[in-house]
């Protein structure tokens, strides 16, 4: 690096230590100044994964595949640079959306219920108490999710830990713990998660599943990591919030698109709504929520929420996919769930 580079770097850092615009022109607000942060984070991972890709690359013997290295390695670095700047550009516009300044939340351990077997005000969205448990089924995938006994205590917030088993054609693919805290007005906040993802490899005997990384995990307070919204109690259409925020990795945001859907009330809610389903557990009482992260900005899906039940479908509204609530043991109308 440069002498000029260095110190033209330095400037930026005590520019936005000190709360000051690190460009000229609109946007300067904390936000967008860490959006454009955010893109240099990016864009330098970029580049010390393209150096270390050429390093192996170096290190091939065969000077054909070595070639074919060296320009999948460039490769990979246009591309990862294409979607640094997409990246950029979505976060822009998520902070259009929530506003300019920084993402600072306050949890206050007295809002907070710590007894979950008796909860002051069970989200309807999201009944958290002990021993609840759902059973999903999306293609080849089956998921299974069931709220333990196990609690956590997270910046004073005793937090119940969620356990998320999900697998494909009968191989544990990951296995999660959810960190959720339950405020006494009924708001669910997420607090944080350790997300296991596993592996089975041909050849192997057993072909137990190996843990290959635990990328997605994160903690509020760790870091700089923090906790947000995960549903409300009361949604109001339109609202817009983080549920997450570990830069790089965690940065889930939901939008309420509405808290009255039936089925047949709205075309474009319908798509791919298994109709049965809808008719069984909304009585134009449902909340529907389009959740997305900037990290993917052309991915987004919806989830439908049903009073007393929770989560019970996610749409892929590009491609259709679906994953629906196959079993339950929160409500009665649980034992009438249609099948998949």
């Amino acid at each position: 690096m440069s002498l000029n580079h260095w110190i033209i770097g330095e400037l930026l850092l005590a520019l936005v230590a000190w709360g000051a615009p690190a460009h000229a022109g609109p946007g300067g607000e904390p936000c967008a100044r860490t959006a454009r942060l955010q893109h240099q984070a990016c864009r330098a991972e970029v580049s010390d994964d393209t150096y270390t890709e050429l390093a192996i690359c170096l290190n091939t013997e065969d000077e054909t595949e070595r070639e074919e290295c060296i320009g999948d390695a460039r490769d990979a670095r246009k591309e990862g640079r294409g979607e640094c700047k997409e990246q950029r550009e979505a976060r822009l516009d998520l902070c259009e959306d929530l506003g300019g300044g920084r993402y600072d939340p306050e949890f206050d351990p007295a809002d907070f219920d710590d007894d979950f077997t008796n909860l002051t005000f069970p989200n309807p969205y999201f009944p958290l108490v002990v021993g609840n448990d759902w059973s999903y089924v999306g293609g080849t995938e089956t998921i299974d999710v069931t709220v333990t006994s196990k609690t956590k205590l997270i910046e004073g917030v005793t937090c119940v830990v969620v356990n998320d088993v999900v697998e494909d054609d009968g191989e544990l693919i990951e296995d999660t713990d959810d960190w959720y805290g339950q405020m006494k007005n009924g708001d669910t906040i997420y607090m944080g998660e350790v997300a296991r993802n596993f592996e089975t490899f041909d050849g192997d005997s057993p072909d137990d599943p190996e843990l290959v990384d635990l990328e997605g995990s994160w903690k509020e307070g760790r870091d700089g990591d923090r906790g947000g919204l995960l549903i409300s109690a009361d949604p109001d259409e339109g609202d817009i919030y983080r549920q997450e925020w570990k830069p790089g990795d965690a940065e889930d945001v939901a939008v309420i698109l509405a808290t009255d859907y039936g089925y047949g009330n709205d075309a474009e809610l319908d798509a791919f709504v298994p109709q049965a389903l809808a008719e069984l557990l909304c009585d134009d009482d449902c909340l529907v929520t389009k959740e997305f992260t900037p990290i993917e900005p052309e991915v987004f899906e919806r989830k439908y929420y049903a009073p007393g039940i929770g989560l019970f479908l996610e749409v892929n509204p590009e491609d259709g996919e679906i994953v629906q609530l196959v079993g339950c043991n929160v409500d009665a109308l649980c034992a009438a769930l249609p099948a998949p």
